[in-house]
């Protein structure tokens, strides 16, 4: 057998690897997309699907960000925070001398900064990221109430009307988002994601910057979530310091429905975009069901709960034939 060959061959059984389970979840995904087009056909036009999309997409980028950590063997807890101070930070620099380019920048520089600092305290000290990034959500909120302690701060008009008008703008910037993704794979660091987390030991002997990998997944989370925080002050027209709240466990949910494993290694970036889009969309059906809010909770846990057992369930019952 060729080198290429392999090498295509083994291409082939990690994606399969990293592929099993997904279709069930596309079923589901595609059953419940179906249900709520039937309970809201209104969907289907431009400013139905547009307004859904909106509504996913800071979801499905918390999500995006919450995988590259689980996928590196960590998690974090920050992510809400990171909403709300990217959205604050939006709505407090928007109006200064530098406009929207100035807004977008310290948003952005904020998110890779605050991410990268975290990444580097738990790659160097080695320190665990769920205990780093819970100290860190109670700064960042703290950070973010002084600097706006009440909803308000401005956001152009013309910005709202953009990123949350009647067109899919949100849409074409999630498909942008994963064609960058795809690409970042491709180099030694995207990588370097999976096989630090599937055996971090093992890619560190294979010559994998190990340390370095796990400081760019948490910097590049970080960019996410304050990205995700800007997209929410363009929908409110304002930046709130406590906005980003609901997105810190809605974001392991939506991971978890997935197929991302909190171990590391396990999951693709398409399976969490398809778990947020599950979420996001099991919300939107119980509410046109009529479900009160606690039912939806009840539901979601369960959901969750169901979605992490009856992949282990089935693994244990294979195991034992």
């Amino acid at each position: 057998m060729s080198a290429v060959s392999s090498s295509g061959w083994l291409y082939g059984a990690v994606q399969r690897r990293r592929n099993r389970g997904l279709g069930g979840l596309y079923l589901v995904v595609a059953a419940f997309l179906i249900l709520y087009a039937v309970l809201f056909p209104g969907i289907l036009s431009v400013g139905g699907f547009s307004k859904f999309t909106q509504n996913w997409f800071p979801l499905a980028l918390v999500t995006m960000a919450q995988a590259l950590l689980m996928l590196n063997g960590g998690i974090t807890l920050a992510i809400g925070p990171l909403v709300s101070l990217g959205a604050v930070i939006a709505a407090t620099t928007m109006e200064g001398v530098l406009g929207v380019p100035g807004g977008f920048l310290a948003v952005a520089f904020t998110g890779l900064a605050i991410g990268a600092v975290t990444g580097a305290i738990v790659a160097h000290l080695r320190l665990p990221a769920i205990i780093v990034t819970l100290a860190g959500s109670f700064i960042i909120t703290g950070v973010a109430l002084i600097l706006l302690p009440r909803p308000g701060g401005f956001i152009p008009g013309w910005l709202s009307t953009t990123l949350a008008g009647h067109t899919p703008v949100a849409f074409l910037l999630l498909v942008v988002i994963l064609v960058l993704w795809k690409a970042f794979l491709a180099t030694p660091l995207g990588l370097g994601i999976y096989a630090a987390g599937d055996n971090p030991v093992g890619a560190f002997r294979s010559g994998v910057p190990v340390e370095r990998v796990k400081i760019v997944s948490f910097a590049l989370s970080g960019l996410l979530a304050a990205l995700a925080g800007l997209f929410v002050a363009a929908q409110t027209g304002s930046g709130d310091p406590v906005i980003g709240t609901p997105f810190t466990l809605n974001s392991i949910a939506a991971a978890v429905l997935g197929g991302v494993g909190f171990l590391g290694g396990k999951g693709t970036m398409r399976g969490a975009i398809c778990g947020s889009l599950l979420l996001s969309v099991m919300i939107n059906v119980m509410f046109f069901l009529g479900f009160p809010p606690v039912a939806q909770y009840v539901a979601q846990g369960l959901i969750i709960v169901g979605a992490v057992a009856v992949p282990e369930l089935l693994g244990a019952w294979r195991a034992r034939r």
